[in-house]
């Protein structure tokens, strides 16, 4: 594939834009009735299987957590989710976009992604509802 069909594809491709790859593991928490559901196709899509459930038992390369103010404690929510990934793996924390309801300011994004010891590595419109921010994990668990 050529470089300006790549890019052609990360415009139009949500889950291209978002960093993506054929054969990740990528385990969704928070799932409602409220999330975006062509982000979450084009994302099973792109890595070629299904989106595992809160029940895997298993470390994934990515956790995708769809999160509200209502969810209860953030920090809490992006420490757990940690345990859940490959060392080096990535979290997309994603949010409702201001103005919707269940929208989280970004200074509680912030101060609950370094209070997790998780760097806050990129933020972006994801869907015409969600803001997703991407947040690196410590290289080692151990």
């Amino acid at each position: 594939m050529s470089a300006t069909a790549d890019h052609a594809e990360e415009r139009t491709n949500p889950a291209a834009r978002l960093g993506f790859e054929p054969g990740q593991v990528v385990q969704e928490i928070g799932f409602d009735d409220d999330v975006d559901h062509e982000l979450r196709e084009s994302i099973e899509s792109l890595i070629g299987q299904e989106l595992v459930d809160e029940d895997y038992d298993d470390v994934a390369d990515v956790v995708l957590l769809w999160f509200r103010d209502e969810d209860g404690d953030l920090t809490d929510a992006l420490v757990d989710a940690i345990g859940l990934l490959e060392d080096g793996g990535m979290i997309w924390l994603l949010t409702p976009k201001t103005g919707r309801d269940g929208y989280v300011e970004p200074s509680d994004i912030n101060d609950a992604a370094q209070t997790a010891g998780l760097s806050q590595t990129k933020s972006i419109s994801v869907a015409k509802e969600w803001s997703g921010t991407r947040l690196a994990s410590p290289k080692s668990k151990r």
